[in-house]
């Protein structure tokens, strides 16, 4: 909170001009440069979500949602925020962006409407291939409308497979209407046919978004022919016209045993041929369109064969070439992910054999660690193996410290900890390894590696010293009577002094609110251990009034 107090002050501090802007729909210029933005709806009571057009070269952000009345929430630091308005009206949005440590401010005003109920159609529509049909919103006089293909009337042409919605004055419509196309069916039952006694057939008229009706009664979308007739078929397509088409199916000569053998399960990569030995054959006819007597096959299908007899009938079969679930394994290309995250390697082709680099036999494994990873797998006769290579980098935490009052000519070294081996910039766009400060201001550190990006900043005031509370670096609490406690050097009068002392666990162990009582180096009533502990101070001075905030460490020895 006292960090969000003083990035306010200063905001105020280096653009006067924002508070005027405020209140000015415009882009108020402190970088001489617009950063255009977007809100995701204009509806009441509804989550608005912000995005910045184009963010790139952009450090760290400040929004303003003109709304006050949302206390806490009427601001954000997020790049990509969002915020809730409950009344309507217009309100002044405004985006503080900083490059290079540089503050530039756009206010885009938005109107926050009452979302319009309405009724644009039924929830599911389907129309047949090449239809058009007209959607209609409410006509409100004023409005503006904007619908999902950007068309901006109050009406919209219905012609291509979508969802239709509408905004009206920036708000969504709860309505919608999902749109669909029955294509127009290309139904063959095939020419008519002669076959031998004891065959049979399935005729298949099946097509897209249909109902069926047979000459047999049959509604399905196949029919098994057994004896000779003339086979009937009107389909229903929805949407469309009804469509009709018909075969005539002859039964005649003598039974003819033909079988192009069982069902057959492959492993991927292999080929079968099929080639029945039929010496009666007078004529072939496959389902690829080959007329050979054999055909080669090395992909997954329904294969089947029409062969003539003598001149006189003919018999067919079907033979289902399936392949087995094992295909070949890939874990992906060799990657990188970040620490304390894990990835999954699957080689799960259902109930089979696993074996992995460390000998585990679970069909996944748990990548936790960089390292070369390995696995075998097999099912059935079908085997297959992969390697991938895992790395793993550190997310990045950018820690600047606490924000810092110093003496006037006191210089602070900023070293960007926990950024790794990431590359980093400061506010000024240098990337020096240790940044030192010599001026009042806002100081910011950006990092950036495969894991993310992360952002610290730290604000430091300078004011005269004259006052200066010291305390010393180290106290030996052995009762010999020299530097046997630890308490502040001051000059002149205090007040609200709070002083904390924390060992390295994060566990207070000394707290007091009089400068004259210091540290004896117990802790509940026992000597504390030799080390080093942390120190927080507060207090104000008596002639200045300025609220002082210090830290640093002491160390304990004997």
């Amino acid at each position: 909170m006292r960090l969000l107090q003083l990035l306010r002050t200063i905001l105020i501090f280096i653009s006067p001009a924002l508070l005027a802007g405020l209140v000015i729909p415009q882009h108020v210029k402190a970088g001489n440069r617009a950063t255009a933005f977007t809100a995701s709806t204009t509806c009441l009571n509804d989550t608005v979500n912000f995005r910045i057009t184009n963010p790139t070269g952009i450090d760290s952000v400040k929004w303003y949602f003109g709304d006050p009345a949302s206390g806490a929430r009427d601001s954000s630091v997020n790049r990509r925020p969002w915020h809730v308005y409950t009344a309507t009206g217009t309100y002044n949005d405004t985006l503080i962006c900083w490059r290079n440590g540089i503050p530039d401010t756009t206010i885009q005003p938005i109107t926050i409407v009452t979302p319009v109920v309405a009724d644009i159609g039924p929830d599911n529509l389907t129309l047949c291939q090449g239809g058009t049909t007209t959607l209609f919103a409410p006509d409100i006089p004023g409005a503006t409308y904007l619908w999902q293909d950007s068309s901006t009337a109050s009406s919209i042409l219905v012609d291509t497979s979508a969802t239709y919605k509408v905004k009206i004055n920036g708000c969504l419509v709860r309505d919608s209407v999902n749109v669909f196309y029955t294509p127009i069916p290309k139904i063959d039952l095939g020419p008519d046919l002669t076959l031998c006694t004891g065959e049979q057939i399935m005729l298949d008229a099946t097509a897209q978004n249909c109902t069926y009706q047979w000459s047999t009664g049959n509604t399905e979308p196949t029919q098994d022919v057994r004896t000779s007739g003339t086979y009937r078929v009107r389909i229903f397509p929805k949407g469309c016209s009804e469509i009709d088409d018909e075969v005539t199916i002859t039964f005649t000569g003598p039974q003819y045993p033909f079988s192009l053998g069982p069902d057959t399960l492959m492993c991927p990569g292999e080929s079968i041929t099929l080639a029945p030995r039929v010496p009666e054959a007078t004529a072939w006819k496959w389902s690829t369109g080959s007329t050979a007597p054999s055909v080669t096959i090395n992909y997954q299908a329904n294969v089947w064969a029409m062969v003539e007899i003598n001149h006189i009938c003919n018999v067919i079969d079907t033979i289902f070439i399936n392949f087995n679930r094992l295909k070949k394994l890939n874990l992906g290309n060799d990657t990188t992910i970040c620490k304390g995250n894990f990835l999954v390697l699957s080689a799960d082709f259902g109930n089979g054999q696993y074996r992995w680099q460390d000998g585990s036999d679970q069909a996944t494994y748990y990548v936790t660690k960089p390292g070369n990873y390995y696995v075998h797998a097999q099912i059935g006769r079908c085997e297959s193996t992969d390697t991938i290579h895992v790395s793993f980098v550190d997310t990045l935490r950018a820690r600047l410290g606490p924000d810092t009052l110093l003496c006037r000519n006191e210089v602070l070294l900023l070293r960007p900890a926990g950024i790794g081996g990431g590359t980093f910039k400061w506010q000024d766009s240098t990337s020096v390894p240790v940044y030192a400060v010599t001026q009042p201001g806002y100081y910011s550190v950006s990092a950036y590696n495969e894991c993310g990006k992360t952002t610290d900043s730290i604000v430091v005031k300078y004011h005269d010293c004259a006052c200066a509370v010291n305390f010393p670096t180290a106290f030996t609490p052995n009762g010999d009577g020299r530097n046997d406690y630890f308490r502040p050097v001051y000059r002149c009068p205090i007040y609200q002094y709070t002083l904390s002392v924390y060992n390295r666990w994060g566990e207070r162990v000394f707290y007091t609110t009089d400068p004259q009582i210091g540290w004896t180096g117990r802790v509940n009533g026992n000597t504390a251990d030799i080390g080093t502990y942390v120190w927080i101070l507060d207090y104000k001075e008596v002639d200045t009034k300025i609220a002082v905030h210090k830290t640093g460490t002491i160390t304990l020895l004997n």
